[in-house]
């Protein structure tokens, strides 16, 4: 499958942005982020049940969505701060993985970038 996103940008500290992942409805999707010298973090994907699970980094802020017919995955980002600043990947996996990054299938990221 292949895995693309969409929606980064530069936003001012307390802005909001959306970010879209086109991939499969057939696979479990996740967003990922990494910030330079820091290590891929797991930061929302949707579990078997339909819930949503969060890293605590994000909880209350950003929210994730999938909507199947479309094959998109989206994460809505509210009271963004510089910490936040980093590249953003979308991924898929044939199994649920929560928020490990052993996904199989990688977007090629993009970056958001949040100003003082």
């Amino acid at each position: 499958v292949q895995v693309a996103e969409s929606g980064g940008g530069l936003v001012q500290a307390g802005g909001s942005l959306r970010l879209s992942c086109a991939g499969s409805s057939r696979y479990y999707m996740a967003w990922f982020r990494q910030a330079p010298g820091k290590d891929r973090e797991g930061i929302a994907a949707i579990a078997p049940d339909g819930r949503p699970t969060y890293a605590d980094s994000v909880k209350g802020r950003f929210s994730i969505s999938q909507e199947n017919a479309k094959n998109t995955l989206s994460l809505q980002m509210n009271s963004l701060t510089p910490d936040d600043t980093a590249m953003y990947y979308c991924a898929a996996h044939e199994y649920y993985a929560g928020l490990n990054p052993t996904y199989s299938y990688w977007g090629r990221g993009t970056q958001v970038t949040v100003s003082s």
